[in-house]
């Protein structure tokens, strides 16, 4: 049985993890027998939207991981306890948390910042060659951190032309990829899909997502 790590930006697809993304992936795990653990970063959420109107809730605050127990029915591992030999494979569902909460590309766009527990996990399972799955905007920064470590990985978000620009300016190959597939990088074991970036849908964004875990667990080995 293969032990996936699912890592989690928070709740909610304006500040925090896509819901719709993760619920789908943890779907597509748990049919497929996997044994997943959810994990996020003890931190607080960069800020706090209001989901209803898309405004910014000043003054209050969240934290990622309380945040995103509410997708994991409680039970939520700090990811700075999170280590490469327990996991065979990890993933990271996208919304803007992946980009607020994660890394800062939603402000500082190229010249982002990844969240070291992050950085961490992702280059400890790349240097054990172990896969990793990245959907939505977070195979911009899976892209940077692997460059980062001296691997050049090609991964997707889609078709939009800035964003594919940006990962290539930070060290990453991007190839351009339809909603209902996903692109598979067996050198460097990385597996991507745009969900989100493109999906009109749910079922949209699940046809990619099932072809992610599946081809995540065939890497697994």
């Amino acid at each position: 049985m293969p032990r996936v790590a699912v890592v989690l930006s928070g709740c909610g697809v304006y500040d925090g993890a896509e819901i719709h993304e993760s619920v789908l992936t943890l779907l597509a795990l748990d049919r497929a027998g996997a044994e997943v653990t959810i994990a996020a970063p003890n931190i607080d959420q960069a800020h706090v939207v209001n989901h209803l109107t898309g405004d910014v809730a000043g003054g209050e605050k969240r934290n990622v991981a309380a945040e995103a127990a509410r997708i994991a029915r409680g039970a939520v591992t700090d990811l700075a306890k999170l280590k490469a030999d327990a996991i065979d494979a990890i993933i990271f569902p996208g919304g803007f948390g992946a980009a607020k909460n994660l890394c800062t590309y939603a402000f500082d766009g190229p010249e982002l910042k990844v969240n070291e527990e992050v950085a961490r996990i992702t280059t400890e399972m790349a240097r054990a060659k172990k896969p990793i799955g990245t959907m939505c905007i977070a195979p911009v920064m899976t892209a940077k951190v692997l460059a980062d470590a001296g691997i050049k990985a090609t991964v997707t978000i889609g078709n939009d032309a800035g964003t594919a620009a940006h990962v290539e300016q930070l060290g990453g190959v991007h190839r351009a990829c339809p909603v209902d597939e996903a692109v598979v990088d067996e050198a460097s074991r990385v597996v991507s899909t745009p969900a989100y970036m493109l999906a009109g849908s749910i079922k949209e964004a699940a046809a990619g997502i099932d072809k992610l875990v599946a081809a995540v667990l065939r890497l697994c080995g």
